[in-house]
């Protein structure tokens, strides 16, 4: 099989994918998955909270935004420059390839805590170690020293569509992050950029916001897929949990709208049994992240997931990393 790669799908054409059979839809994607990825390796990511809380951002899933939090003692610090390298050092040694850090801001400071995220950067680097920031929206200067220090990707995710963004958001505009992706992008940094399903949005909503990601040339190198974790405090704490196999359909559809990209399955695999997260990895996910926390959210233990990875008959990406940059 042959693969064309397109940035042209209309929201028709996402839309019919995603109300597929399930069955069709799952063939589709293995068909995909199994031309532009052989080897079925998944990749194993571990993910640090660097600076938690204090966020101005009003996103209405985030437990860290101000907006949504009266508790001003749980807004931490940043961590120091050796406890999240010795923290890289843990993940590496329990399996992970790929170290992502997180802070919770609206855009990067610069001064000490930025070249404290440089010196993180280059540690987890001379670990032999992908290293990814998430850290809100950033200058080009920025983004170019970034790319100096060996980052490997940039998280910032559109988190839903442009239709239903602001009812989510409204302290960012959706052409912010798109803006912050392109500087991403002209710095020689590749994009982790993804979304979130369960916060009120339609199927059109789904198949609009993977249109924005298919329609980027080239294709985001990581696209997490998430379920909202509806979190006490939050807007969104009452919302009905989202049926596992909507995310099931989000992740086969990406993996066929974008063939070559990492699909990274991400918040919400708590709520999963295991028999949905192999769906999950049958629909062309090959990343899961790996760990005891998301952020401030939980995630399957460690053992857990080596367990899974070996019923499910995979093989992990233990050091043989996809270099990205």
């Amino acid at each position: 099989m042959s693969l064309t790669i397109r940035h042209d799908w209309s929201i028709e054409e996402i839309q019919g994918l995603l109300e597929l059979p399930l069955m069709e839809l799952l063939w589709q994607a293995q068909t995909v998955h199994r031309t532009a990825n052989p080897g079925y390796r998944v990749q194993l990511a571990s993910l640090l909270s660097v600076k938690t809380g204090g966020c101005e951002e009003d996103c209405a899933y985030c437990s860290q935004s101000i907006h949504n939090s009266s508790d001003v003692s749980a807004f931490e610090a940043q961590m120091q420059v050796e406890p999240v390298l010795q923290r890289a050092k843990a993940a590496k040694n329990a399996g992970a390839d790929r170290f992502c850090m997180g802070w919770a801001w609206r855009e990067i400071r610069d001064g000490a805590p930025f070249e404290a995220m440089l010196e993180m950067v280059r540690g987890v680097r001379a670990m032999g170690m992908e290293a990814c920031v998430t850290a809100g929206m950033l200058s080009d200067q920025q983004a170019q020293r970034l790319a100096e220090a060996g980052l490997t990707a940039y998280n910032h995710n559109l988190d839903t569509s442009p239709e239903h963004y602001d009812r989510i958001i409204s302290t960012r505009t959706y052409q912010e992050r798109l803006e912050t992706l392109q500087r991403v992008r002209q710095a020689g940094v590749t994009l982790c950029c993804g979304g979130i399903i369960g916060m009120g949005e339609t199927l059109r909503d789904r198949a609009s916001m993977l249109q924005v990601l298919a329609g980027m040339d080239p294709h985001p190198e990581s696209v997490p897929v998430n379920g909202l974790v509806a979190v006490e405090g939050t807007p969104l704490e009452g919302r009905v949990p989202f049926e596992p196999l909507e995310l099931v359909r989000m992740v086969a559809t990406a993996r066929i709208l974008m063939p070559h990209a990492r699909v990274r399955l991400s918040a919400g695999r708590e709520s999963m049994n295991r028999e949905a997260q192999i769906l999950c990895l049958q629909a062309g996910a090959d990343s899961i992240f790996y760990g005891d926390t998301l952020l401030t959210t939980g995630n399957p233990d460690v053992e857990a997931d080596r367990q899974l990875l070996r019923d499910a008959g995979l093989q992990a990406n233990w050091q043989e990393c996809q270099t990205l940059n």
